[in-house]
């Protein structure tokens, strides 16, 4: 691919040129968090080191600069999302919290005791457990999705639990544990025609594919930037304005006001209501670097190369005796979950990791999706569009150093 240096694009991270217990990384997380380019490293640097001050309160020249590029971030997330407006986008530490003020701001706004929220069985647990403690507070029930063996939704299931009393949707787009893509426009589609809003959990997807939210007409989206190359404690939640508006606050203090008296406090407008306190500014300013570094190569380049790792990754792992791969979905992301034989995922893990292979092992904050599959845990090896096929080749010849190992 003319347009893929993959060389290029490698110089771009620094991390990937460490070495690990004396062996040169092969880094293989990228679904628990991306590696971050030069870009965004300096960025960030130079926000602290010539331009540190505290945004919107200042009429200095230092913060009217940082003021200025934190906007300017919120307007680069709003054309990557294509939202409406800017005022659609709130910054948060990360796609817990997001889904978090959803689950407090809509859902006190909203929702009764009887009402009913559906999710998945694939769903992580920052998308489990704010439902539950919504549950708790107002009375509402909790519906999950069932999956099938290759761990895809069962859709006439999905059909089956909508109903008169379901007041919202709340869907992840890729699952983390299993790689699953999920059809968010069709569920979209169905939820909106009984008039349900949907949220989307786009943490894995935001990297791996273009989000329009308008056409894809979602009420709510969120994702964290440590995902998309950026730095860890930043986050969004996109969030049609007609909902925004009619929703309280989620959290008390400063910047988040237009007048306070005793008596009375009125809020701020969009999006300052939803963001009190000082914020993550140096986030923020390296989260619209990493959309500026994504935009500059283009999602179909990497979804390619990435696409071309997945299947490369699955041949390959499939050559391994004993090796059983969880999550086969024929709509699938860079994501391969597998256990090995009955060696425990943490051995497996520790082992990679002296051959200087970065995996995953656990359960992924997923207990339900792995008690579904009756495993303990699994290994996960996750892709970027920086990963080789050499990389891929680098696990398979570190897993079969563990299985000699436990023969």
């Amino acid at each position: 691919m003319s347009a893929f240096n993959i060389k290029k694009i490698r110089e771009d991270f620094p991390n990937l040129y460490i070495k690990v217990r004396g062996k040169s990384l092969v880094y293989l997380d990228n679904a628990a968090t991306t590696l971050k380019p030069k870009s965004v490293i300096e960025v960030t640097q130079k926000h602290y080191s010539e331009g540190n001050s505290n945004v919107h309160r200042g009429v200095h020249f230092l913060s009217e600069q940082a003021t200025a590029d934190y906007e300017q971030s919120r307007q680069k997330v709003k054309e990557l999302l294509n939202a409406h407006s800017a005022h659609e986008i709130i910054f948060t530490r990360g796609t817990t919290e997001s889904i978090n003020l959803v689950a407090q701001s809509f859902g006190r706004a909203f929702f009764n005791k009887g009402d009913e929220i559906v999710i998945s069985h694939m769903e992580h647990h920052s998308n489990i457990v704010p439902w539950q403690i919504l549950c708790e507070q107002t009375g509402c029930a909790l519906k999950v999705i069932p999956i099938n063996d290759q761990g895809e939704l069962i859709w006439e299931e999905f059909l089956k639990l909508l109903g008169p009393k379901t007041r919202l949707v709340s869907i992840v787009h890729i699952s983390n544990s299993l790689g699953t893509i999920n059809p968010i426009e069709d569920i979209i589609h169905e939820a909106h025609k009984r008039n349900i809003p949907v949220l989307i959990d786009g943490a894995q997807s935001v990297s791996n594919t273009a989000i329009d939210v308008q056409k894809l007409d979602c009420d709510f989206l969120a994702f964290s930037g440590h995902k998309l190359f950026g730095p860890t404690g930043i986050g969004v939640l996109y969030g049609k304005e007609k909902w925004l508006e009619k929703m309280p606050p989620y959290q008390g203090g400063g910047d988040m006001i237009a007048s306070v008296t005793f008596p009375k406090t009125t809020y701020n407008h969009l999006p300052y209501k939803f963001e009190a306190g000082t914020p993550n500014i140096a986030g923020v300013i390296g989260l619209g670097t990493a959309v500026d570094y994504v935009r500059s190569i283009g999602f179909e380049p990497i979804n390619d190369h990435k696409k071309e790792l997945l299947e490369y990754g699955t041949r390959q792992l499939q050559t391994i005796p004993g090796l059983r791969l969880i999550g086969t979905a024929q709509h699938k992301s860079s994501i391969l979950s597998f256990v090995l034989s009955d060696i425990h995922p943490h051995d497996l893990g520790t082992i990679v990791d002296q051959e200087g292979v970065a995996i995953r092992t656990g359960h992924h904050c997923t207990q339900p999706v792995m008690q579904r599959f009756n495993v303990p845990a699994t290994a996960r090896a996750s892709l970027a569009h920086y990963n080789t096929k050499e990389e891929i080749d680098a696990l398979v010849k570190a897993l079969l150093k563990v299985k000699e190992i436990f023969k």
